[in-house]
């Protein structure tokens, strides 16, 4: 590709202590994602997948090798401002969905543009995101009210609210059944097909790469073994 890749994996590694034992779960990766794609990767419990997910997040430090996100190299950056990359350039999908569950959808999603510090513009594209999300009908419940799908929506609405140009999804659907995945996954795939919306996914089902994902990198025993 032509673009200057948004995320930059260059001979990482990272090493957990364990007592006296070094646990290694990523043993030199090498990788890109370019804007605008939809990139996947594939992997068993163990592969070293969600601790690709949390470096490239600037969640942990990496042991070895560099990370580059919007041309930024993480391990040069102070703490502060990784916190501040981590508000501006990327949007964090998890597992669970982590709403706060004495607010609306609404408010959950303004608590969110608030930490951003992005304020509200009446061109930002929120009602955009709402209706492709489908949740523009469920924005005064709260979670509680809401399915599974629904809530990852509302979670969703909220890692991007403040228009950041990476979205990174942690197994967003591993909490669902199989009609509240597949309204998860339509959703990533509408929002990169009509906003352009560059997406990281992190997963162990084959389905769901096959079904949103431009590419799939497979991950083994903290190795990139295809892709």
């Amino acid at each position: 590709m032509s673009q200057e890749p948004i995320i930059e994996v260059r001979g990482l590694k990272k090493i957990y202590k364990m007592g006296r034992v070094d646990v290694p779960a990523l043993r030199g990766v090498d990788m890109d994602v370019y804007p605008g794609e939809v990139l996947a990767i594939l992997g068993p419990s163990g592969s070293g997948k969600s601790t690709l997910f949390h470096v490239i997040g600037g969640l942990t430090p990496p042991t070895e090798g560099t990370v580059k996100v919007a041309g930024r190299d993480l391990s040069a950056m102070t703490d502060r401002e990784r916190t501040d990359l981590r508000k501006r350039t990327v949007g964090f999908v998890f597992q669970k969905f982590n709403l706060l569950p004495t607010l609306t959808a609404r408010e959950n999603i303004e608590v969110a543009r608030h930490i951003s510090g992005v304020p509200h513009r009446s061109d930002d594209g929120f009602d955009e995101i709402i209706k492709i999300l489908g949740i523009d009908h469920r924005l005064d419940h709260k979670p509680y009210a809401l399915s599974g799908g629904e809530q990852q929506r509302v979670a969703i609405a909220r890692a991007i609210v403040s228009n950041p140009p990476l979205l990174l999804a942690d197994e967003p659907t591993g909490n669902l059944d199989t009609e509240n995945s597949q309204a998860v996954l339509d959703t990533l795939k509408r929002l990169n097909e009509q906003r352009g919306q560059t997406i990281l996914m992190i997963t162990h089902n084959p389905e769901a790469a096959r079904y949103c994902a431009h590419r799939t990198l497979e991950m083994r025993d903290g190795h990139i073994v295809s892709g």
